[in-house]
């Protein structure tokens, strides 16, 4: 069927809000702080939103979403759709236009070759793409001519807004990366770390975990934008250090994801020199239940693999029982504040998206847990308060990122495990380090080499279908693709899989609304492979004197840079 005209008719072809200044880099130098610094400023090789944001001052995708989740073109001259002709009628195929004033910051055209490049270097069967999901169905993607390219699909694709659409799928320069294709791409480190954009900034100085050093791109499309010349992304540090850099000091104008309690939020509003900017969106803080084995005991190549299943957490009442001990209630009264709100969807928006089925586990059950660990053979026989089965004990490994508010959730939640016989050792990973994607290190969310771990991420746009399809087998991180990959947590489920394909396939909003909450459902409530905590709003810090700012819950928050602008 086809998709009704809310998704594919009905998409505004607008601009980014109007500058205030009328030429390019007046308003010399702007400072930005990342608690998580970047690791990498190529999206497709890792997840970490540090590293997508940072990356989307430099490279762009086709379109992008504005602060009401709204398509607009960045590269493309319009959004294709079934009016204009962009969307075949059959649905197949969709034909994107590249503005013939596009250039890369280097002073070379951007053409359908240099997209066509980009699918084949995230879709590489020897490579291991972060952002594979957003290719899902794509049978081939075509150069028509210098300024349009095609992407078909092996089926009707009634969303076809997945690939290039909202800062995860940005277009690389074919010419930088021709030689960093498959098991190649993590090795190019010149261009990882350098890559030659489109955006509104381009790299003078990368050092990964550290620093990065932009300046005005002179080839950027609008003459009169940036108004900043040079750009200083600082990375590392913690959350209340970054909030208190632009709220209290002054010494940055703007901090990402400042994640910290609303007391200490308010005590810094005092402070006069910044405000807190924050909405909601799609951002769930939530655990993850690893369904493989991450014991060291195991070779390299094997722990956290689909080789060996996690002795403890494969058992669907295990799981379920460690969900039920957790009181989320307190935990956004902790942490978050009116920011927050207790959650089970992994998909807490749009709302046409969001289950409302699924609401069992806002009410803490210490005595239900209990009784599951029971059912399920756990029990204390030696008295010393650690249950065991088997002769094994019942012991977790609970990792996530250094951050004051998940240190908080970490210490309650270990509380809660042991009150029902459960033995919890905690780990915090420099956020850097576990967003960062390095193959090389064991602490990566997506090496995963613990038991569960705790972290926060969402998806561009208004659309879960690609989110979702994360989670399907192929995509578990593994040796074979560099240990990049979406479904972090190993589930496998094929109709898991076949539903996704359904939902590829499905126009009728309805149906697709009903497709979504049955996969959300899937993973969090049937199955609870994924044990959702908090629907998280976004939290970021933005100095007085810095103006243009419009917070984006929908895409990157560094989705307008180009129109920020020094106050008077």
């Amino acid at each position: 069927m086809k998709m009704k005209a809310a998704l594919l008719g009905a998409v505004a072809l607008v601009g980014l809000a109007p500058a205030a200044f009328a030429e390019r880099g007046a308003d010399g130098h702007v400072n930005i702080l990342y608690s998580q610094a970047p690791s990498t400023l190529n999206p497709y090789l890792s997840s970490g939103t540090k590293d997508i944001e940072n990356a989307s001052l430099v490279i762009e995708p086709l379109a992008g979403y504005d602060e009401k989740g709204v398509m607009f073109p960045r590269l493309a001259v319009e959004i294709p759709t079934l009016e204009n002709g962009g969307v075949a009628e059959d649905q197949k195929s969709i034909t994107w236009k590249i503005k013939p004033e596009a250039k890369w910051s280097d002073g070379s055209p951007v053409t359908a070759d240099d997209v066509v490049f980009t699918a084949e270097y995230c879709m590489h069967p020897e490579g291991g793409c972060a952002q594979l999901a957003k290719f899902e169905g794509v049978e081939k993607v075509e150069a028509v001519d210098p300024q349009t390219v095609k992407i078909s699909f092996k089926e009707a694709k009634p969303n076809p807004y997945l690939a290039f659409v909202g800062s995860t799928t940005p277009v690389l320069q074919k010419a930088q990366f021709a030689n960093c294709l498959g098991a190649a791409a993590s090795t190019c480190t010149d261009q990882n770390f350098m890559p030659i954009g489109t955006g509104p900034f381009r790299v003078v100085e990368f050092k990964t975990n550290d620093v990065i050093q932009l300046e005005a791109n002179p080839e950027y499309r609008d003459p009169a934008k940036p108004a900043f010349a040079t750009v200083t992304v600082k990375g590392g540090g913690d959350a209340a250090s970054a909030a208190r850099a632009v709220m209290e000091t002054g010494e940055f104008d703007y901090a990402w994801n400042t994640q910290i309690p609303p007391e200490l939020q308010q005590a810094m509003e005092q402070g006069g020199k910044g405000e807190f900017v924050s909405g909601f969106g799609t951002l769930v803080e939530r655990i993850e239940m690893n369904m493989t084995d991450p014991s060291p005991d195991l070779p390299e190549g094997e722990r956290s693999t689909a080789k060996h299943p996690h002795p403890i957490l494969s058992d669907l009442k295990v799981r379920q029982a460690l969900s039920m001990a957790i009181d989320r209630n307190l935990l956004v009264e902790i942490g978050y504040g009116n920011a927050g709100r207790p959650t089970c969807n992994l998909v807490p928006a749009p709302e046409m998206y969001a289950s409302t089925d699924n609401t069992g586990c806002l009410t803490q059950d210490i005595e239900g847990a209990k009784a599951l660990l029971d059912e399920a053979g756990w029990t204390d026989s030696d008295g010393d308060g650690i249950r065991d089965k088997d002769g094994k004990k019942f012991s977790l490994l609970y990792q996530t990122s250094v951050n004051p508010v998940r240190q908080d959730f970490q210490a309650l939640i270990k509380g809660w495990w042991n009150e029902i016989g459960v033995e919890v050792e905690l780990k915090a990973v420099d956020g850097s380090v576990f967003f960062g994607g390095d193959a090389g290190s064991p602490d990566t969310f997506q090496k995963f080499y613990a038991d569960v771990e705790m972290y926060a991420n969402n998806f561009d746009g208004t659309d879960p279908e690609a989110y979702l399809a994360e989670h399907t087998c192929a995509k578990a991180p593994r040796p074979e693709t560099q240990w990049q990959g979406e479904n972090i947590n190993r589930y496998c489920d094929p109709a898991y899989d076949a539903m996704i394909a359904e939902l590829g396939k499905t126009g009728d909003l309805e149906k697709r609304a009903e497709l979504a909450k049955k996969l959300n459902d899937m993973l969090t409530k049937e199955s609870m492979t994924i044990v959702p905590l908090v629907d998280r709003g976004r939290l970021s810090a933005r100095s007085k004197t810095l103006g243009g700012v419009v917070l984006n819950t929908w895409d990157s928050e560094l989705w307008n840079a180009s129109d920020w602008y020094r106050m008077k």
